[in-house]
C-alpha cells in the first residue's frame, strides 16, 4: 500500500495545502484516505486530482459547502451548478468594473473633494443594491 499511496505529508507538499487543511477536507467529505502508512494517513494518486478540482474550485468563487455540493451532485446537476456559478462571477465581474471605473474616475477627478463632484457621487450612489429610483 506505501508504493501507490501518498502519505499526508506528500500531499501536502505536491498539492501545496497545509496538512490540517486536508483533514478539514476530509472532514468535510470532499477527500477520503485509503488507509494508513503507520499513523499517517494515506490517499490514493487520485487525491492529487481530487485536491486540484477543489483548489480550481476555490479559486474560481466556490465555497467548500459548494464543492461538496459539485462532488455529490448527480452527473445532470452538475452544469446547473456550474451555470448559476457563471453567472454569479459575471456579476460580480461586472461589479468589480463598475468600481475600477469609479476609482480611475477618482483619479482624475479635478474636484477638491470626491464628495463635490456630481460624477462621482451618482457612482456611490449606483453602489448600493437597495438605492434605486422609485417610480
Amino acid at each position: 500500500m506505501a508504493e501507490r499511496t501518498l502519505d499526508i505529508g506528500v500531499l501536502a507538499r505536491r498539492t501545496g495545502v497545509a496538512p490540517s487543511a486536508l483533514r478539514y477536507y476530509e472532514r468535510l467529505g470532499l477527500l477520503s484516505p485509503v488507509g494508513r502508512n503507520g499513523l499517517r494517513r494515506a490517499y490514493g494518486p487520485e487525491a492529487l486530482d481530487r485536491v486540484a478540482l477543489i483548489l480550481s474550485a476555490r479559486a474560481a468563487g466556490f465555497s467548500l459547502t459548494e464543492v461538496a455540493g459539485l462532488l455529490a451532485a448527480e452527473a445532470g446537476e452538475v452544469r446547473g451548478l456550474l451555470e448559476e456559478k457563471c453567472l454569479g462571477i459575471d456579476a460580480h465581474m461586472a461589479a468589480l468594473t463598475r468600481a475600477r471605473e469609479r476609482i480611475g474616475h477618482a483619479l482624475e477627478c479635478r474636484h477638491a473633494s470626491l464628495l463635490d463632484c456630481p460624477t462621482f457621487r451618482a457612482g456611490l450612489r449606483e453602489a448600493l443594491p437597495g438605492d434605486r429610483p422609485g417610480p
